[in-house]
């Protein structure tokens, strides 16, 4: 059976004599597929980072969001999600057209301090395509309901290959400062405050976006 990693990380567990524990995870946490508790996860979360590169390598990393649930988990094995029109670059959609790997991080940072990480294949689609798609299980259809009522110009299908869950204890807690009124248009003033630390009387000053 082919290890899991790459022939560069290989290698450095064997300079950093970390084999053994990689090993460990390779065996114990990481997965080839959403088990249920994963998909339960995803469908709870409003936004995701991502991360696609081009036929070169260059890398690009980006970020989506939405109401809960616009990452919708079609199945085991695959995910579907919107886009919408932004700045006109496409910058993720035309790495993905030269390269379809893609790697994912969905981070709670609210209530359970977890990330989990889904690495796969991505494949673009358009509206009508979705649209005709047979759709024995009815998900599809969901997915183009829940997208609001600003169409999304494409939409990206991800194949899983990878799926692990992040160490809790390096995410910090957060709270949200504000309620978000309208699900499918995320305020860009929205912030997060860091919730303040049992450990700590002092408050702790809120994280403010870059004007």
């Amino acid at each position: 059976m082919k290890r899991p990693g790459s022939k560069g990380e290989h290698n450095l567990q064997k300079k950093f004599k970390t084999e053994n524990r990689a090993l460990a995870f390779y065996n114990t946490q990481l997965l080839n597929h959403l088990n249920p508790e994963m998909c339960r996860f995803i469908m709870g979360q409003e936004f995701v980072f991502i991360s696609t590169a081009d036929a070169n390598g260059e890398c690009d990393a980006s970020f989506r969001a939405g109401h809960a649930g616009f990452m919708e988990v079609l199945d085991e094995n695959n995910l579907i999600f919107p886009e919408y029109r932004g700045n006109g670059v496409l910058a993720s959609l035309g790495n993905i057209s030269e390269n379809p790997h893609i790697g994912m991080v969905f981070i709670d940072f609210y209530q359970s301090s977890i990330g989990l990480h889904v690495n796969g294949t991505a494949e673009i689609f358009s509206n009508e395509e979705l649209e005709s798609d047979p759709d024995p299980s009815g998900k599809i259809k969901m997915a183009l309901k829940k997208s609001g009522p600003r169409k999304p110009i494409s939409w990206i299908k991800v194949r899983v290959e990878e799926a692990y869950i992040h160490c809790s204890k390096h995410i910090p807690r957060r709270q949200s400062s504000v309620s978000r009124k309208d699900p499918y248009s995320p305020n860009v003033q929205e912030y997060w405050e860091i919730a303040p630390s049992p450990m700590s009387p002092e408050p702790i000053p809120s994280i403010v976006p870059c004007q």
